[in-house]
Order: C-alpha cells, then structure tokens, then sequence
C-alpha cells in the first residue's frame, strides 16, 4: 500500500521509483523530524542498495515539489517532515533535541491581529520555540538544573 507522502508525490506528478516509494515510507512513517542521515540509515534497512546520493537528491526533489518542509532547529541540521494541511508549530527541548508539535486557535489569533496592527496581511509563517523541561513548579529539570 503506498505511503501518503507516496501518493502525494503521484498526485504532484513526480515519477516514483521503487527508490523514491522507500525514501517516501520511511518519511511518511516517522514520528520524529528526521535529517538526510536519519532518513538514509533507515531506508537502507527496507533496502541495502539506496546510496546517500540518492537520499540527498530524492530530498531535494521532494523539497522542491512541496511534498516535505524543510526544518531548521538550530542543531545544525535540516530536519524534514511532510507537508501537511494542518497548520502547526514546534517546541523544541533544547537538553535533548525532542520536538513536540503543537496548535493553538488563540495563537493564531494572536499572529492575525499583530499582522494586520502592522499594516501586514499574513500570507506565511513559521514559529519554533525553544525551551527546557520543567516540573509542576516551573523548576527546571534535567542537565541544566539550577
């Protein structure tokens, strides 16, 4: 059964290869925001003979077409996760990279409103915040505790 980022790519017109159906699934089935090295090492395992290459330019053609976003978490790293309709931000835990993605209507709100108080009609955006685990009392937990 063909993956939905598989049939994204079909509906876009791009020509699947038996290559590009993996890279598509391994995308599709990940539950993180993986970089080409994340995405090449899991591919291998569906099928030995993808070269990083082929991951690097596969990528990119996905990239173009707009079939996956790009990510940049400060990290140092691009991270990639299908393009999806639903709008949606990222909250990034600066002790171990874990991202968690979130909505809010009131935000949203919020963005309109500053946009059109500016003189601005927004057409885009893009919002990751950065931060650290708390507890209950708002005391931090983890590596960088005080």
């Amino acid at each position: 059964m063909p993956s939905r980022l598989e049939l994204l790519c079909i509906e876009k017109g791009l020509k699947m290869t038996e290559q590009r159906r993996v890279i598509s699934r391994v995308l599709s089935d990940s539950t993180d925001h993986p970089d080409v090295e994340q995405v090449y090492r899991r591919a291998v395992e569906l099928d030995p003979n993808i070269s990083i290459a082929t991951v690097y330019r596969t990528m990119r053609l996905f990239e173009e077409a707009n079939v996956i976003e790009r990510l940049d978490f400060g990290d140092g790293r691009a991270r990639y996760e299908e393009a999806r309709d639903e709008h949606h931000h990222h909250l990034i835990d600066v002790q171990t990279g874990e991202v968690v993605e979130f909505s809010s209507e009131e935000l949203e709100q919020i963005k309109e409103k500053i946009a059109h108080s500016l003189g601005f009609q927004l057409i885009g955006h893009r919002l990751e915040l950065y931060g650290v685990r708390t507890d209950r009392d708002g005391v931090r937990t983890g590596l960088l505790k005080k």
